[in-house]
């Protein structure tokens, strides 16, 4: 009886989920599809509603993780290898790993403030996609880096043993066997920590990104908004048309995120038939 309560219960909590989440979606694509079109995607934001659309902030967006990607996978994956194979295990090794694993619940604001303090003054980046991909990188380093660390960790310690008999060093053998055999959580974990930074406002809102955008970054210090700061920004304003267009730039967003954890999967998979 108790069992059977119990599977009630859990499933009730599950339904609300999926049930919220499927009205939300219901709406969010019922009140803003009329608007998604070419002309959405191809004209920047106005004053008018029907002339609005989303080019600037999907082109920000874009480069914003063009950028932060590449760093992100560098820095994240770079510390976990130093960490697991090369770093010895003592207490400042725990003392690192305990610090990485309490940033990653620190509040994005924070990264927001320390990249306006670094960044955009410290160094001169100003408004710029670089200073906003930094931050981003900062936000989303310590999830890749717990992600990468279990990833490695997951090989068994007999592949390594077998390539260290074959004669391997230690770096061939990471490069040869750790890496492959580990990469489908890397990069699962990698773009489930990039689709977290596409959908975050309030950092890019600390190092200056604009909410009225006319012109696309043409490199990594212009200027630059995002769909999350535009999609904002239009619910903010008066007319109903405004909170509409909201409703389609969300649909763009949706989809890019269903892209890259579609991409995710799809890497993942291909990585685990290769090893298997």
């Amino acid at each position: 009886m108790l069992n059977h309560v119990a599977h009630g219960l859990f499933l009730l909590s599950t339904l609300v989920g999926v049930v919220v989440l499927g009205v939300l979606l219901y709406d969010i694509i019922q009140t803003g599809w009329k608007w998604v079109d070419a002309d959405f995607l191809n004209n920047f934001a106005s004053r008018f509603p029907e002339k609005s659309g989303v080019k600037a902030p999907l082109w920000g967006s874009l480069w914003l993780i063009g950028v932060t990607a590449p760093l992100t996978f560098i820095f994240g994956v770079g510390t976990a290898i130093y960490l697991e194979e090369y770093a010895k295990k003592n207490w400042f090794s725990r003392l690192i790993q305990l610090n990485i694993s309490n940033l990653a619940g620190v509040p994005s604001i924070v990264f927001g403030i320390l990249g306006l303090t670094i960044f955009a003054r410290g160094w001169g980046l100003g408004q710029s996609v670089l200073t906003g991909a930094l931050t981003m990188t900062l936000l989303i380093l310590p999830i890749v880096i717990v992600a990468a660390r279990e990833a490695i960790d997951s090989v068994p310690s007999s592949l390594r043993q077998a390539s260290y008999a074959m004669g391997a060093t230690r770096w061939q053998t990471i490069y040869k066997v750790v890496l492959p055999y580990s990469m489908p959580g890397i990069l699962t974990g990698t773009i489930l920590a990039l689709s977290r930074a596409i959908g975050e406002t309030a950092p890019l809102i600390m190092v200056g990104a604009v909410t009225f955008v006319y012109f696309t970054p043409g490199n990594i210090f212009d200027a630059f908004t995002v769909l999350p700061i535009q999609i904002y920004s239009w619910t903010g304003l008066p007319k109903e048309e405004f909170q509409e267009i909201a409703a389609g730039g969300i649909i763009i967003l949706l989809a890019i995120l269903l892209t890259m954890n579609a991409l995710a999967i799809f890497l993942r998979n291909k990585y685990q038939q290769r090893n298997g």
